[in-house]
C-alpha cells in the first residue's frame, strides 16, 4: 500500500480517483507543529460543546479553506499550520477534523488518522466520511479485520453511498474472501457510476486477488 487510492478521500456521493497529490512528500508532516492542541482532538471528553454546534466563521473558515488550498497543492506542513491558526476553542469543530484526516492521510500518517477518524465518528456518528477514513488508515496499519468490521455498519447506516461497498469489497480481497469482495464490489456498481468503479476497481492493487482468476469482475 504505498499511497492511498481514492477511496479514503474525498467519497460521499461522487466517486472517483483521487490520489495523493504528486508533490507531497508522505510522512513529511508533524502531528502538532506548536506542541499543543492534540489531546482536545483525540479525546471527546476534552472537547468544547461550542464547537459542536456553533458554524464556523470568520476568520476560522478562512484557514480551513486555505488549509485545504495548501493541501491541493501538496504541502501537507503548511496545511496543518493553517489548522492551528484556528480558535481553538474551534479546532475540534467536525468540519476541521475532517480536514485534519485528510492532511493526515496524504502524509501516510496512519495512527493520526484512525484517532482523528474515530473521534469525529464519535462527535457526529451521521457523517460517514469519519467511518470511511478511519477503516481506510487501519487498513494502512495492517489491521484489515478490525478496518472491515467497523466499516460493516456503516453499509446499513449509509446505503447511498457506494465507497463503502468499495472498501467492504478491497478489505475482503485482501483478507482472501474472494465471493463476498466480488458481492460488495457489485453492490458498489450498482450505487454508483460503475464504469468508474469498474476502471478504479481493474487497477486497485488491495482488489488484485479478484482479477488473478478473472478478467472481468
Amino acid at each position: 500500500m504505498n499511497r492511498p487510492p481514492f477511496r479514503g478521500r474525498g467519497l460521499v456521493t461522487g466517486v472517483g480517483p483521487q490520489t495523493t497529490p504528486a508533490s507531497t512528500t508522505p510522512g513529511k508532516v508533524n502531528s502538532s507543529p506548536d506542541g499543543g492542541g492534540t489531546n482536545a482532538i483525540v479525546n471527546p471528553k476534552e472537547i468544547k460543546p461550542e464547537s459542536l454546534v456553533k458554524r464556523l466563521e470568520p476568520p476560522s473558515s478562512h484557514h480551513l479553506d486555505a488549509a485545504q488550498g495548501w493541501l491541493g497543492l501538496g504541502d501537507c506542513q503548511s496545511a496543518l499550520d493553517e489548522l492551528e491558526l484556528i480558535d481553538p476553542v474551534m479546532r475540534s469543530h467536525p468540519d476541521v477534523l475532517a480536514v485534519r484526516c485528510d492532511i493526515f492521510t496524504a502524509a501516510m500518517k496512519w495512527p493520526e488518522v484512525v484517532a482523528v477518524a474515530w473521534t469525529l465518528v464519535n462527535l457526529n456518528p451521521d457523517r460517514p466520511s469519519g467511518w470511511v477514513r478511519r477503516s481506510f488508515a487501519l487498513h494502512g496499519l495492517k489491521q484489515t479485520q478490525q478496518a472491515f468490521d467497523l466499516l460493516l455498519p456503516a453499509a446499513r447506516k449509509f446505503p447511498e453511498i457506494p465507497t463503502i461497498p468499495y472498501n467492504l469489497a478491497c478489505y475482503c480481497a485482501q483478507l482472501g474472501k474472494l465471493e463476498e469482495a466480488r458481492r460488495w464490489l457489485h453492490q458498489s456498481y450498482e450505487i454508483g457510476n460503475a464504469k468508474m468503479l469498474k476502471l478504479a476497481a481493474r487497477y486497485d492493487p488491495d482488489l488484485a486477488p479478484l482479477f488473478a482468476s478473472a478478467s472481468e469482475i
